[in-house]
């Protein structure tokens, strides 16, 4: 599924603090949003790890705002969230719509079996509500510092 160039599809879900959230709250603003498999482990915690060490730079450019989400529950993101002085927004969702709606539902393998879960993927929602830049598989080590590469080429063009 590619949503470059397309209006991104909105959503309203819950945080690690249950405060319900809607993209369209973030219209005006970049929103580097990244859906994640599971809370607490060790790629999703580097990968959130590495947002939180970034945060202020990317809060700098285009007054951007990171976004995770996963399929976890509210208290688990609260826990998650807590652990390791996150300081930005996790939504749950548990039935995953938005999941789906990104297109990072999908089949994966493991164990020699196949079940549905989430790719671990990125996108990058300009100030008018535009998916802009894609990450359709996402290595969690130096993940936040391609986004800011590309945020700054946003910015620059």
């Amino acid at each position: 599924m590619d949503l470059i160039n397309t209006p991104a599809p909105d959503f309203r879900l819950f945080d690690q603090d249950n405060v319900e959230h809607a993209l369209s709250d973030y219209t005006g603003r970049y929103v580097v949003l990244y859906f994640y498999p599971k809370d607490d482990t060790p790629g999703c915690t580097q990968e959130a790890c590495e947002f939180r060490d970034a945060r202020e730079v990317i809060a700098k450019l285009g007054n951007a705002t990171v976004i995770g989400i996963s399929k976890d529950s509210v208290k688990a993101h609260k826990k998650f969230a807590d652990k390791y002085d996150l300081t930005f927004t996790l939504l749950s969702d548990p039935d995953h719509r938005a999941i789906e709606a990104y297109g990072a539902w999908q089949e994966k393998s493991m164990y020699d079996k196949t079940l549905m879960g989430i790719q671990r993927s990125t996108f990058i929602i300009d100030p008018d509500g535009m998916v802009v830049k894609t990450y359709p598989t996402v290595t969690p080590k130096e993940h936040a510092a391609a986004i800011i590469a590309d945020l700054q080429a946003l910015q620059a063009a």
